[in-house]
């Protein structure tokens, strides 16, 4: 292997185990920024190092200095204490393997070799993620029988349930997806939304699969346990349901577990539905032939978008009342500081791009990075949805749930292969 392949080989995979580990700050910052905005009240804005509160992100620091530093119990009556300590790891260690199959941008084509945009390039696509998050549910059953509990049994046994219930569903609509797509693999999928329908509308899975999409997220979101669907935990019947007696960092893996799910599933979602990587009306071959106005604009969009975002800083970061010397606007014009530096070495490397051979290694190299940026404000965007979800509707019940998955789900989902298989014969 050259020195170019070892250095794409350590960056997909850094991609792959790095970007959700980060997320979690992500996520965990955006749920309780999201949960105060719908519940108008105050998010965290409190936590603050040297006076900088980072918009609430230095209360992440906060906490993981508080779970770390936590004492850890194991409780006296459980009797299998190897199972205990591991039911963590597998949740954990399956939501992050998860990520590894999902291309983050089009296959990248240097000299006479190309390389696949995935942290494990493998054919098996979403078969992968399919095998692996409900494999995840062995964490939180064994999570709950270890615990020696009742209510961290009876928690397990409610996500099993679920699984089962959910599994179905999401699996019938993928089968109308490869229908459609002709592959399992997540990269072919990606690479077809970027033709056109009728030469002008993105062959987004959304716009092909509608009632497939609406399956699916549904289904993600029960696999994931979030709200309405956290009948495995659910406080007010299971005090805290398979987690009931983890504390400390143990309790910290299970939820860390939770955001990479999220963040997994979401990632999968925009892969399937929504274009992945794909720009609309901007394959890949189409932003390699036109990279050099596509830098244009950004270079003259990116001053101007700054220039708002520092007002809106400005505006809102500041105190309730009146202070002398406030130290927030001092703490916002640092920002603003730090902002247009991170403006200029971009404007730079655009410029970079306009003086670089067309059609060359630059030109891919900066068709990658736009695709990157592309999959995860994608992916960020669907994250918020989760929150937005959580923070709007209340917890089913448990029949309800049920009947949702095996009355409503499972049926249009049936429904969805003999219209999906029927379009596709006729088209075909």
């Amino acid at each position: 292997m050259s020195n170019v392949d070892i250095l794409l080989v350590i960056l997909r995979v850094s991609f792959g185990a790095f970007v959700p580990l980060c997320f979690i700050a992500v996520l965990v910052w955006m749920e309780r920024r999201g949960a105060g905005f719908f519940q108008d009240r105050s998010g965290p804005n409190r936590a603050n190092i040297f006076g900088f509160r980072a918009a609430g992100l230095v209360q992440n620091l906060a906490d993981a200095a508080k779970l770390i530093f936590k004492e850890d119990v194991v409780p006296g009556h459980i009797k299998h204490k190897f199972y205990f300590i591991f039911a963590p790891a597998i949740v954990f260690f399956t939501a992050v393997a998860s990520f590894a199959v999902v291309p983050f941008a089009d296959t990248l084509v240097i000299g006479d070799k190309s390389y696949v945009m995935q942290a494990i390039p493998t054919d098996v696509g979403i078969l992968w993620f399919l095998a692996l998050a409900g494999f995840a549910v062995y964490g939180i059953i064994l999570a709950g029988w270890a615990s020696t509990n009742k209510y961290g049994m009876l928690g397990g046994l409610r996500a099993a349930a679920q699984v089962i219930s959910y599994e179905i569903p999401m699996g019938l609509a993928l089968v109308s997806l490869l229908a459609v797509y002709g592959t399992v693999n997540l990269s072919e999928m990606a690479q077809f939304q970027g033709q056109l329908l009728f030469g002008f509308i993105p062959m987004w899975g959304v716009i092909l699969q509608p009632l497939g999409l609406i399956i699916f997220v549904v289904a993600a979101f029960a696999e994931a346990n979030r709200t309405p669907f956290d009948l495995a935990e659910g406080e007010s019947e299971l005090v805290a349901g398979f987690h009931v007696e983890y504390s400390a960092m143990k309790f910290a893996v299970f939820f860390m577990g939770e955001y990479v799910a999220m963040f997994t599933s979401s990632a999968i979602i925009v892969t399937l539905f929504f274009g992945g990587y794909q720009i609309p009306w901007l394959n890949t071959e189409t932003l390699v032939v036109y990279a050099k106005p596509v830098a244009v604009v950004l270079m003259l969009l990116l001053p101007v978008l700054m220039y708002y975002f520092a007002g809106w800083i400005r505006k809102s970061n500041v105190s309730h009342y009146d202070r002398p010397n406030d130290p927030r606007r001092r703490e916002a014009a640092v920002y603003i500081k730090i902002l247009w530096g991170v403006v200029a070495i971009m404007e730079l490397i655009l410029l970079a791009i306009l003086l670089s051979p067309s059609g060359g290694v630059a030109t891919r190299i900066f068709v990658a990075e736009l695709q990157i940026a592309t999959f995860l404000l994608k992916t960020t965007l669907m994250c918020f949805v989760y929150v937005w979800v959580r923070w709007t509707l209340p917890r089913f019940r448990y029949d309800q749930l049920q009947k949702l998955g095996w009355q409503t789900l499972l049926p249009l989902s049936l429904l969805n292969i003999f219209i999906t298989g029927a379009v596709v014969v006729a088209v075909s």
